[in-house]
């Protein structure tokens, strides 16, 4: 018998993908906040999953945004979006546009015209993440910038690193995009995408999905409906019954 050592394959790039979770589960985001070592880092993991805001909401919450008699909090979303114009007769342009629909000449430079949308949203909030954001209020926490009092007082780079940091020290895996398949380390993003795949698993109707899209701030019905598609309850249940009316014929 040779002494030589067996030796294990390492899994290859597509085994790791396959095996790896598309989104976090409550316990695990649980785990994440308890790996938060301040009270600030745990307030902006909690805040991110149990109200499912975006981090640029989050980050833009403020405490004149907090009604702790209602149980509410107002969401504020900006979004920039911009508009193309012919430089010579003004006549509104697509971004493939080479030439002018209106006089017909060639436009070499576009005029480019911002405009911010803002979008208003009040969402509720549980009991447990309201007594958290009071005590946060009470020690101070809040940063007064511009003449506003910000919760969180950080930036999006910081935001970044204080769930990616949690997650390392809770020992949490990478998440695989469902779509593009690549491996992604755990972000702010990841816990929004947990509260909407855990109320789809909770309940799937057609009413409870439309009060996602209303807490999630989406504009289109559609973009809600992906984390159906992310839960897999639709798919699996349809499957099944076919199975079951075959089985009782």
């Amino acid at each position: 018998m040779s002494g030589k050592k067996a030796v294990k394959p390492v899994p290859s790039t597509d085994e790791t993908t396959t095996r790896a979770k598309a989104y976090l589960v409550a316990d695990e985001v649980e785990s994440l906040e308890k790996a938060a070592t301040c009270l600030r880092d745990k307030l902006l993991v909690r805040v991110l999953f149990h109200s499912g805001c975006r981090i640029s909401e989050a980050l833009n919450l403020q405490v004149k945004d907090i009604d702790f008699s209602e149980g509410t909090i107002t969401i504020l979303h900006l979004k920039a979006r911009s508009r193309l114009f012919c430089p010579h007769c003004k006549a509104r342009l697509g971004r493939s546009h080479t030439f002018c629909a209106g006089c017909g000449t060639k436009v070499n430079e576009a005029v480019v015209e911002e405009r911010q949308h803002r979008r208003l949203r009040t969402l509720p909030v549980d009991e447990g993440t309201l007594q958290l954001l009071k005590e946060y209020v009470r020690r101070g926490g809040p940063v007064t910038r511009d003449g506003k009092q910000l919760i969180f007082g950080i930036n999006r780079h910081r935001a970044w690193q204080i769930v990616k940091n949690c997650a390392d020290r809770a020992g949490l895996d990478n998440l695989v995009n469902p779509e593009s398949g690549k491996l992604h380390t755990v972000s702010p993003h990841r816990l929004r995408d947990a509260f909407a795949v855990m109320a789809v698993q909770r309940d799937d109707s057609t009413d409870s999905v439309r009060m996602l899209q209303e807490q999630l701030g989406h504009v289109s019905i559609a973009t809600t409906m992906r984390y159906r598609k992310v839960a897999g309850q639709e798919l699996r249940q349809w499957y099944h019954k076919l199975w079951e009316k075959r089985n009782g014929t």
